[in-house]
């Protein structure tokens, strides 16, 4: 099922794994989402600065800083999800409909 605005929202993945991001990539993109990716903590921090994502997917094992840390800076922001890896494609997709 495709969210009736799936295509107004932007989602920001930030994930090291390339094989997982892209993953994400091509599901979320399937289904009309715009899709980001970063593979840092601060290329994350970065792009959600510039293009201001509706919703962000952030791993939290990155490689340039714990990315509890963006996840501390995300729930700062108002952020109010969080799903743990690996996730099911029907629950991620789920959440994302409800979102907006």
């Amino acid at each position: 099922m495709l969210a009736q605005d799936a295509s107004a929202l932007r989602v920001l993945v930030v994930e090291d794994d390339p094989d997982t991001a892209e993953m994400l990539r091509a599901l979320l993109l399937l289904y009309g989402y715009q899709v980001m990716v970063a593979y840092t903590s601060q290329q994350g921090i970065e792009t959600a600065r510039k293009l201001e994502p509706h919703i962000v997917l952030c791993d939290i094992g990155l490689p340039d800083s714990d990315g509890y840390v963006v996840g501390l800076r995300a729930l700062a922001a108002g952020f109010d999800q969080h799903l743990v890896k690996p996730v099911d494609p029907k629950v991620l997709l789920r959440e994302l409909q409800t979102t907006h």
